[in-house]
Parts: C-alpha cells; structure tokens; sequence
C-alpha cells in the first residue's frame, strides 16, 4: 500500500474541485518531526479553487475524511497532519517487501517513455581518468533507476574520437612513438606523445598548423591519417574496456563523435537553408547575441567541423532513431555554455523537441594539492584509483576479520563500491576532493558503511535457526522499529526524486538513512536473543525486509552488495 497515494485519494474524494490526484499526491510532505505526523497536507493551493481559507479547508476535510488505516487525523492551521496505524502500516510495507523482494520500489511510471542517456564518453588515445568516473557514475546510475520505474533507456558513450587532436596525436606519432611501449601500455605512450607534442609546440608553433592539416586530410579520408585513427580506437577501446569491467557498466551504443561525420554536412544545410548561418571571420556561425550566448561556431575558418556541429547532429540523429522523450546529457559543468548554445540552435533550427535535450552537468575531482591536466601528463588513471582502493579495502579486512572467506573478492566489492559512493554521495554540481580515510571509513557516512549495514544484516539471518514468516507484526512498537520501517516505506519516493532532479544522491543519502536507522534498532533490540520468539520472528522479518530495500537502493547506485565482511 502507498500511503501518501492513500491520503491523495482520501483528500481528492472529499474536496470539491477537479484536482488530479498526482497534483495532490505532490502536495503531500513528510513533516520534519514525528510528533507533527507521518503525512501533512498544506491546504494554501485549495484556497482559490475553493475560494475558502486554507485552515477551514484543513478543518473540513479533517471532520470528513474517515480514519480508516490511520490513528488519527489533526489539523494544524492550513496542515492536515495524518499519523498511520502503526500496526497497519509495519504490517503492509513489511510485506509489501517481502512480497517484491528485487522489485520492491519498482514501478510502471515509465511505461511507453523513451529516455536516452550519454554519460561517460572518454577521449580516445587520452588516459580514462577520475574525472570519467563522475560521468559514468551518475549517468549509470541514472539508467538503472529509470529503468527500474519502467523508462525505456538507452545507454549511449558518445567516444571523443574525432577532432583536431587527431591531427596533432598523428604528427606526434609519426615523429616520437615508441611501437613496443604502444603495444604493452598503450594509453600511457599515447598521452606520452601527447604531452610531448604541447611541450614542443610551445618551441615550434608550426607544429599546431601540421596537427591541423592531418586532422583535414583525415576528415577527407585519407588512408593514411584514417589507419592510424583506427588504431589509436582499438587501442584505446581495449583499454576502456578493463575499466568498465571493473565497474559493471555497459553501453547500447559507443557511436561517437565520427560517425557523425557523414551526417553534419545535411545538418550545416539545414542551418543555411533556414537562414541561420552567417559568415564571422571565415568561419560558419549561429549568431546567438538575442540570448546573450556567443556564436554557435558550425564550420571553423579552415573548413573543419567542430564538436558543436558533431552535437547537433547526434540530436538530430537519437530523435530520429529512439524518438526520445528526454535526452540527457551527462557532462561537466564546463560545458554548459556548449549544450545552452546547441539546444538553442536547435530550437531555432524548429526542433521543438529540443526542450527535451537536458544537460546533467557535474563539478571536479580535486586532490590536495594536486590540479589535473592531460595536456601535462598530470592525471590520476582510474583504473589506477580502483585497484588502490580494492588493496586498502583489503589491508583493512586482515586487520578486522583476517579469516574472511573470499577476501579478495570482497575487497573489490568494497573498494569499488566506496569510490562509486563516494561521486555519488552529495549533489552532483559539487566537487569531489578525495580523502582515503574518509571514503573507506566502515563507521561513516560511506559505501563501506552502508554494505556492512547490509553484511550484518544477512549474518543475523544466517544465524537465525528459522524464521516464522507468520510474523506478528504488532510486536514491533517500539519507536526503533517504526522508523526503520518509515525509511523503508520511502523507498520509491527517493528514486522518484532523484529521476526528477537528474540527483543520484537522492538514493544515496537515502541508503545512509536507512542504515542509520537499521544500526539504531539493531543497538536497541535483542534479535535472536529476544524476549519471546514472536518478538524475535517479527524483528528477523524487518532484518529481512531492510536487507532487500538496501540491496536494491545500491544496485540502483551500481554497487554490489557484500554477503560478509
């Protein structure tokens, strides 16, 4: 049972105005206190429709809506509080999970919606570094919970493999790779030459003007500049792949910013035949000044595309192909400028659509005292970060549990699932800046802490001789209990949330909750030990209950859960 959809549908029997209920269901909130109510209705949006004052349409609905499921029903001012039936209630959510198990939280509110999501996106022949994580994380994250409420998503990896750094890559190859070295490490020797071409292009600007003309003589197909191109994909694409194994992420489609490439030109005509396109200092421009953007840059001075062009394509393209009804793009916030122009350009272009392109922009990954930069060959590989954490994460268990079965695997679970929480943990506009002590703490706000919430979960039900599941529910009174059991009923609502707000750290924060609120009623209450055996079966079946909700809200987050620690 929803209870928050039962106190919508009990107000909109009992007010006479044609309100629908998922307005009134969003009116609906959890008071900050408990003494206030489980539920409160703010009555101020009836005011005009009812043409009444909201504290008599508080008192009114009061004295009409029956109590049936709560203990009562009170009205404060212009709020109708509701408190549940805490019997009743306990009852139905624990079932209610136990019931749906892997399903729990899980819905249809997606049926027949298309979503596209872009996230992760690394350069080809660069290093897949930290900062890579924070779009795949978020962006794999948000699939899973839209698919988990019935969304039909795709899951794109909009590859960096085309532009002019293509050209300078080929010069630097040409002139300083070492084929061994390519082959053993492929990723480091790229960036190696990489680095070197700045270092020298700085001494011998010239250098640029040949990088430029390579990358033209690419985008004319030149066979050549094309081999190298493949090469440097495969490579690189071999590499990636560790990492996303690692990780547990997968892709629809790795169709980047090339195979676009055949597409810009009906694109760039489009534009010209719709009277957009200007000329401003040899290049082919969108002229913005109206909302206060600079020029949306289609065609550069010397011919060559740029990845503005490449975006309007692979919009145009994913509406044709998934017809989507959100398309979101999961970049840094650097890039807001370049998404705010391209939809724009789009809407202009008459793709009405557009207002459906969303960009889930994200802050940086900082270290003390460290700044990142690739073209410096100053970066942190994160596959490099990954295997870090997974041999702290194991140096910890020896010296908590040495004799744990399976160390190693669980030390990856672990170690992996603390650094995904860790860019998940807060608002994703927020930087991160990395402490190890903190993100592998087992008694902070973590991933660690929440997985070992769930590992001592399943260690009292693997203690458990057997569990009546004829529980009587009415033994669980205490306020321990019924809060753990409030958590657990607001599942669904935090994924809903965190949909709507493109904010994964609405689960997050949320899974934290409930092992806080499970680690509370654990130091409160004897389980195996009860008092009695109907007390310590109703309570085996909130363990139970609270392992399933925790499982669920981490794989939504794209963490494994761990059976021991």
């Amino acid at each position: 049972m929803d209870y928050k959809e039962l106190v919508a549908e009990k107000i909109q029997k009992n007010i006479n105005a044609d309100l629908q209920l998922d307005f009134i269901e969003g009116l609906i909130e959890i008071p900050p206190r408990p003494e206030m109510g489980d539920y409160a209705f703010p009555c101020f949006q009836l005011a005009k429709a009812l043409k009444k004052a909201p504290n008599i349409i508080a008192q009114e609905l009061k004295d009409k809506i029956g109590k049936d499921y709560f203990e009562k029903i009170e009205n404060k001012g212009a709020y109708l509080n509701f408190f549940v039936d805490r019997n009743i209630f306990i009852k139905n959510v624990i079932t209610k999970i136990l019931e749906q198990k892997d399903k729990y939280g899980s819905s249809s509110i997606g049926k027949d919606s298309n979503i596209v999501v872009e996230y992760s996106s690394p350069n080809i022949a660069k290093p897949f570094h930290v900062g890579h994580l924070f779009s795949t994380a978020i962006g794999n994250s948000l699939y899973k919970m839209m698919s988990f409420e019935g969304y039909n998503c795709t899951r794109i990896n909009h590859l960096g493999d085309w532009g002019t750094q293509f050209g300078k890559l080929i010069v630097a190859y040409k002139k300083w790779c070492n084929e061994d070295e390519l082959h053993k490490n492929p990723i480091k020797e790229l960036l190696r030459i990489y680095v070197k071409f700045h270092k020298e292009a700085e001494k011998d600007p010239e250098l640029n003007e040949e990088g430029r003309l390579h990358f033209k003589r690419l985008e004319n197909g030149c066979r050549e500049e094309v081999e190298l191109w493949k090469k440097f994909k495969e490579l690189s694409l071999r590499e990636f792949k560790k990492v996303y194994d690692l990780l547990g992420v997968e892709f629809d489609s790795c169709a980047g910013e090339s195979f676009y490439t055949d597409k810009m030109d009906a694109v760039i005509d489009e534009i010209d035949k719709k009277g957009l396109l200007v000329e401003s200092n040899g290049a082919k421009v969108v002229m913005l000044d109206k909302y206060n953007m600079p020029p949306c840059i289609v065609k550069k001075s010397d011919g060559a595309t740029i990845y503005a062009t490449r975006d309007l394509a692979a919009a145009i393209y994913r509406k044709k192909t998934y017809n989507f009804s959100k398309c979101i793009y999961v970049v840094g916030m650097d890039q807001s400028l370049h998404f705010r122009q391209v939809f724009t350009t789009l809407k202009l272009m008459g793709k009405d659509w557009a207002d459906s392109c969303v960009h889930a922009g994200f802050g940086l990954v900082r270290f003390a005292d460290k700044k990142l930069s690739t073209r410096k060959g100053d970066v942190i590989f994160l596959e490099d970060l990954l295997n870090r954490s997974v041999q702290r994460t194991l140096e910890i268990i020896d010296e908590k549990n040495p004799k744990l079965e399976n160390k190693l695997q669980v030390a990856q679970k672990v170690g992996i699932g603390a650094v995904i929480f860790t860019y998940l943990k807060n608002n994703r506009e927020r930087d991160i800046v990395f402490d190890w002590n903190e993100m592998l703490n087992f008694e902070g706000e973590t991933g660690p802490y929440v997985q070992y919430s769930y590992a001592r979960g399943k260690s009292i039900l693997r203690k458990a001789e057997y569990i009546d599941s004829q529980a009587d529910y009415s033994k669980l009174n205490s306020k321990e209990e019924f809060e753990l059991v409030k958590f657990l009923n607001n599942f669904r609502d935090s994924i809903l949330n965190a949909i709507n707000k493109l904010e994964p750290f609405m689960v997050t924060r949320y899974v934290i909750d409930v092992a806080k609120a499970f680690n509370k009623f654990y130091n409160a209450h004897s389980i195996l030990n009860a008092e009695d055996e109907a007390i310590k079966f109703a309570r085996l079946q909130l363990v139970k209950a609270t392992c399933h909700v925790i499982k669920n809200g981490l794989n939504l987050l794209g963490i494994d859960v761990v059976e021991e620690m």
